[in-house]
């Protein structure tokens, strides 16, 4: 019998399997885990015999089980923070003024420039541990606060140290962040002495696992994203993009058109562009946590991008300005409360859903046979639980590959 090779009993399952109604729930569940991975989960009425031979039991006391939060869009590894700017926004600014100011985005590149890969680590470790105390198994983290070939490496390097950590780590290329300084007004100059160079040196050296970039009019043009998504192609990379969240330059549209894994933002999402991402199979990835911070009044679409039969997954957005939020559980409560998600819908955003944006669907994101054993047992009565409560953990147990990370206590 293999580590981790055990039956866990007498669960209340939320599968999220496509093929059932819902979240797919199953009243009296079981899950068969041998290897790291499901054998079986369903009826423990239909397990089958032969997985339950010598196997350890577990037995769950009636807890929810769901399959462990995939935060799929992070930028988790940074240093410092941008507190000052969160006052400049109580005082009035604006997300645009802030960064025209050089604030935003470019005031963490000092930061970052100025530490080190260890430092980079040692700083991003309470960030992921506040993901890992409230169910993420999986997170996605991005490069962009370094903006010189050298420092973006460096920010890949650090981000897959984090794997290490009892977590599946995918990391994104962000190099089309922003346009530092010294190349101000030449963004165009920027993608083509930094952005391809150093995605062609993180392909290179296997550290990413997709490319993204920042379409909007303080950043990236559509013209130089689509530069950056062929150099991307050439390399045999996915993409994904942050699309229209202040204005409409058609974002959506343009991750549809190179076959986009997510995009994400999508404030300014019009209709066109969310039928375009639906047949494209590109999820729109809605971050509630930014929408907050920035005290922003225009919502998704989210009708919209239902009528289109557009995928929905949520993320944190964890960053030092926009959105230093560590809190997938309060995430599902932002986008259900500002954003009129259902509990379906967020629970699926955050694990079925949030798999599809990483390219992930294949291997986790639901409690299904042949998928990572990757799941959490929650203290709740019913689902809705984990969107509604505010400022409130009942994770009982985070399990990854079939193992848990802390020992089951007996229910209150």
């Amino acid at each position: 019998m293999a580590q981790g090779d055990r039956i866990w009993r007498n669960a209340r399952l939320a599968t999220l399997d496509p093929d059932r109604d819902g979240l797919g729930e199953v009243a009296d569940g079981a899950i068969a885990v041998r290897g790291g991975r499901i054998r079986y989960a369903g009826a423990a009425a239909d397990l089958p015999p032969d997985l339950a031979a010598d196997a350890r039991e577990v037995d769950c006391a009636g807890r929810l089980a769901t399959p462990g939060f995939i935060d799929c869009h992070t930028h988790l590894v940074h240093a410092g923070h941008r507190a000052r700017e969160f006052q400049m926004r109580l005082a009035g600014a604006s997300y645009e003024e802030i960064a025209r100011a050089g604030g935003g985005i470019v005031s963490t590149v000092t930061d970052v420039r100025a530490a080190g890969e260890d430092q980079l680590v040692a700083e991003s470790l309470p960030r992921l541990a506040a993901l890992k105390a409230e169910g993420v198994t999986t997170v996605e983290v991005k490069s962009g606060y370094g903006l010189t070939v050298a420092d973006e490496l460096k920010m890949l390097r650090a981000a897959r140290r984090l794997g290490d950590e009892g977590v599946t780590v995918v990391t994104s290329y962000l190099g089309a962040h922003a346009v530092p300084a010294d190349y101000r007004g030449r963004a165009g100059a920027f993608v083509d002495d930094v952005v391809i160079p150093g995605l062609e040196a993180a392909h290179a050296e296997g550290l990413a696992d997709a490319v993204d970039g920042f379409c909007e009019g303080i950043a990236f043009s559509p013209g130089e994203i689509a530069r950056v998504f062929d150099a991307a192609a050439r390399l045999g990379l996915p993409v994904k993009l942050h699309a229209d969240q202040l204005s409409d330059l058609e974002g959506g549209a343009l991750a549809a058109r190179y076959g986009a894994l997510s995009a994400d933002h999508l404030e300014y999402l019009n209709a066109a562009g969310a039928a375009a991402m639906a047949q494209a199979g590109t999820v729109a990835v809605l971050l509630p946590g930014a929408f907050y911070v920035l005290r922003e009044t225009r919502k998704p679409p989210v009708a919209t991008l239902r009528e289109a039969g557009t995928a929905i997954a949520i993320a944190t957005d964890n960053n030092p300005g926009s959105s230093p939020l560590t809190s997938p559980l309060l995430t599902m409560n932002m986008a259900a409360t500002f954003f009129g998600l259902t509990v379906d819908e967020c629970i699926a955003g955050l694990t079925r859903e949030a798999a599809r944006a990483l390219g992930l669907q294949d291997s986790v994101g639901t409690l299904t046979a042949g998928k990572a054993a990757d799941f959490c047992l929650w203290d709740v009565t019913e689902p809705a639980e984990l969107v509604y409560r505010i400022g409130y953990n009942p994770l009982a147990a985070r399990v990854v590959r079939g193992v848990a990370d802390n020992t089951l206590e007996p229910r209150p």
